[in-house]
């Protein structure tokens, strides 16, 4: 089966001078973690010499830690965050602006340009029309932490030591030695901004603003890691958080009780529990502060969103808001698209000839979900479905990876392209880097490349290799034991995850490995015949890149992610209060100019 369509160099503030500004109590969970983390290494901590709070991976790391803090100031009755958009040269049309837009478990044919069956995402359909539409586009992993750390960092998990996902109670988070995209462009001048899932550490230096990011508002994790008083549809259902210490314990092991979802904005939690029904709408809000305010300022800028959509739970109150009442799926897709609609307006009307926009997915659909899980489109799965389980989210089929993608710049990317080149997210950070006129970091290897070239139209061809790592279904996490080669693909490992009926795939290792052609059987139906001149001919070629990429790995500058769980790292905004109830936590604007 074929493919359908086919002057101011750093944003830190002077060293301030004084005692240190004061912070709120829904700072102190970051606050006290990097205490007692500090503390094993300086007597000083110890006996409550606070100015020895400040965590130094490297050397500018002490005055970003005092600048996200002055989001705790008090200013005109509201918190601001201390975002320096102030710039002394004019950047203006010399850099290019980017934001990227990250899904969250969509399957690509959620995408209604991808799949004629999906009605319900007119604002992407739009932007498909108006750019170019990938169709062999891939997430460098098929589940949320490792896909979202070879975004930031270009480079598979085995090089960047995030194979699997952090949970809430994670020390450790992306290594500190690795290079976010968010860094190398905020050296090259850029204002830096991150809103929505991080899942890449939240305590200590783990936290974005020690990313790269000037500006953070968000959820640390996936919003189905903390219960919340609008629990939404999630499939098995999750009750709403406690109300108080009598409330009856939930024994589901997906749901999570005991702590409430917490909202941060820079290293505040504004809000635990989220409210989920208005989480859509602060995203959006938040965005377009951001946007404007940067393109005012004349300073590029790089904004990351990490939406919640589409994993669960899915708000009830689009569902009940929607006039055509279809499923929950279907009401949630249509309000992320608006979202993403509202995003691309504000670039329109602020900065649209120098804003590239780049929308994909961390990973396929989450078909354990029923109901409430996406479509993989064409890509079936087809021989593990036959072996028991699904096919997609936290697989190496083709369902697991495979995700919609956009770009978008008008008259730089050309209008109403279908590319068939072979892409990834990995290529988002030296794509990102190489338009920015800035340089990757010369200690490491990269996995990605520079798209420029199709972006612009000037190619049509991308990778001839991508490698699909174990992401949870079968082998060990990171592992390296799907290969795709032009259009072959080869399995040494298969396994289906978690479906619908509860079933799971069992692990199956192949030895020599199961070949498919793509471009004749997109679903993954039937292996190539062994014995056929077509699977030998193959077989040297992905034995061979196989082999080099491990060896090029092994020779690698690599990082090792700490996966260590503490429970008193959980974020938490009030210890003292059921669930880790905060009251009265505020929200704040952008500030109208620069503030000291």
């Amino acid at each position: 089966m074929r493919i359908p369509g086919g002057g101011l160099i750093s944003v830190s503030p002077p060293p301030p001078t004084g005692p240190p500004p004061p912070v709120s109590s829904c700072q102190l969970p970051a606050l006290n973690a990097s205490r007692r983390k500090l503390s094993e290494k300086s007597p000083a901590v110890a006996h409550g010499h606070s100015r020895q709070l400040l965590p130094t991976p490297h050397p500018t790391m002490g005055w970003l830690f005092l600048k996200v803090l002055l989001v705790g100031v008090t200013f005109l009755g509201g918190l601001y965050p201390f975002v320096d958009f102030s710039y002394n040269g004019d950047t203006r049309g010399q850099k290019p602006n980017f934001v990227i837009i990250l899904a969250d478990d969509m399957g690509w044919g959620d995408l209604g340009a991808n799949w004629a069956e999906t009605k319900d995402t007119v604002h992407l359909d739009k932007m498909a029309a108006e750019g170019m539409r990938f169709v062999d586009f891939h997430a460098a992993a098929s589940t949320c932490s490792p896909s979202r750390a070879s975004l930031l960092t270009g480079r598979l998990g085995l090089r960047n030591g995030v194979t699997h996902n952090f949970a809430v109670t994670a020390v450790g988070g992306l290594p500190l030695n690795e290079t976010t995209l968010a860094e190398v462009l905020q050296q090259a001048g850029y204002v830096t901004g991150m809103i929505g899932k991080w899942h890449l550490g939240h305590h200590g230096s783990y936290h974005p603003n020690f990313r790269g990011f000037d500006y953070y508002f968000g959820i640390p994790y996936s919003h189905d890691m903390g219960c919340t008083d609008t629990p939404g549809y999630n499939h098995p259902p999750c009750p709403a958080c406690p109300r108080d210490d009598r409330a009856a314990r939930n024994l589901e092991r997906d749901c999570y009780t005991d702590v409430a979802l917490p909202l941060y904005e820079n290293l505040n939690i504004v809000e635990q529990p989220v409210n989920l029904s208005s989480l859509a709408q602060k995203y959006a809000e938040k965005a377009t502060q951001f946007i404007q305010h940067a393109s005012a300022s004349g300073r590029p800028f790089l904004l990351y969103m990490g939406l919640a959509h589409m994993h669960v739970p899915l708000s009830r109150t689009q569902l009940s808001a929607d006039s055509r009442g279809q499923r929950p799926y279907g009401a949630g897709l249509r309000e992320m698209d608006r979202l993403v609609g509202q995003i691309k307006d504000k670039v329109d009307h602020t900065a649209k000839e120098n804003t590239f926009l780049w929308f994909t997915g961390d990973n396929g659909p989450w078909a354990q979900k029923c109901e409430l899980a996406g479509s993989v489109g064409p890509f079936t799965g087809s021989w593990q479905v036959h072996q028991g389980g699904s096919p997609a989210k936290q697989t190496t089929w083709e369902g697991g990876h495979r995700v919609p993608a956009l770009a978008y710049w008008p008259g730089t990317v050309p209008a109403n392209v279908t590319s068939t080149a072979l892409l990834s997210v990995l290529d988002i950070f030296p794509t990102v880097v190489a338009l920015a006129g800035a340089s990757l970091p010369k200690d490491r290897h990269f996995d990605g490349l520079d798209a420029s070239e199709v972006l612009f139209g000037w190619l049509q061809t991308g990778h001839r290799v991508l490698f699909h790592p174990n992401s949870g279904a079968a082998g060990e996490y990171g592992a390296l034991q799907t290969v795709r080669l032009g259009h072959y693909k080869a399995f040494y490992i298969s396994g289906g995850a978690r479906a619908c009926d509860g079933a799971v795939g069992p692990a199956q290792r192949h030895e020599p490995p199961l070949i498919f052609n793509l471009e004749d059987d997109a679903g993954e139906a039937v292996p190539l015949d062994r014995d056929g001149a077509e699977y030998q001919g193959v077989l040297p070629a992905v034995r061979e890149v196989l082999a080099d990429v491990l060896l090029d790995i092994a020779g690698d500058n690599t990082s090792r992610a700490d996966y260590t769980r503490d429970p008193s790292v959980t974020p938490c905004c009030s210890p003292h209060h059921v669930a880790c109830r905060c009251q009265g936590a505020r929200q704040s604007d952008f500030p109208p100019g620069r503030r000291r």
